[in-house]
C-alpha cells in the first residue's frame, strides 16, 4: 500500500526535509570540527541521520529494502566509531605506532 495523499504524506515530506537539513548541518561540523573527537561524533551523527532518512524514505517508497540498508549502515557506523575510538586511545597512550 503506497502513500499517495493525506497528512502522512506531508509528514513524510516534512521529516525528509528536516533530516536533510540536519545532515547538512552535521556535515558542516565534520568539516569544521575543532578536534578529531568532534569530527568523529559528527560523522556518527551523519550516519544515524542517514539511517532515519532511509527509514522514512522506505515508508514513502513502500520498499522494505531501505530498512535493511539502514540497519547495515547503523551497524557499520557503530563499529567504525568503536574502531576509531580505540585507535585514538592507543595513540594517546603511546601503544600505537604513528607515522606523522
Amino acid at each position: 500500500m503506497a502513500v499517495t495523499e493525506g497528512p502522512l504524506l506531508w509528514a513524510i515530506y516534512f521529516t525528509l526535509a528536516i533530516l536533510s537539513l540536519s545532515i547538512l548541518g552535521a556535515l558542516f561540523r565534520v568539516l569544521s570540527g575543532p578536534t578529531l573527537a568532534d569530527r568523529i561524533v559528527a560523522l556518527d551523527l551523519v550516519a544515524y541521520l542517514a539511517m532515519g532518512f532511509l527509514a522514512t524514505y522506505s515508508v514513502y517508497a513502500d520498499e522494505e529494502t531501505f530498512i535493511d540498508a539502514a540497519l547495515v549502515l547503523g551497524l557499520l557506523a557503530f563499529l567504525g566509531t568503536l574502531a576509531v575510538a580505540r585507535y585514538i586511545e592507543r595513540v594517546r597512550s603511546g601503544e600505537a605506532l604513528v607515522d606523522l
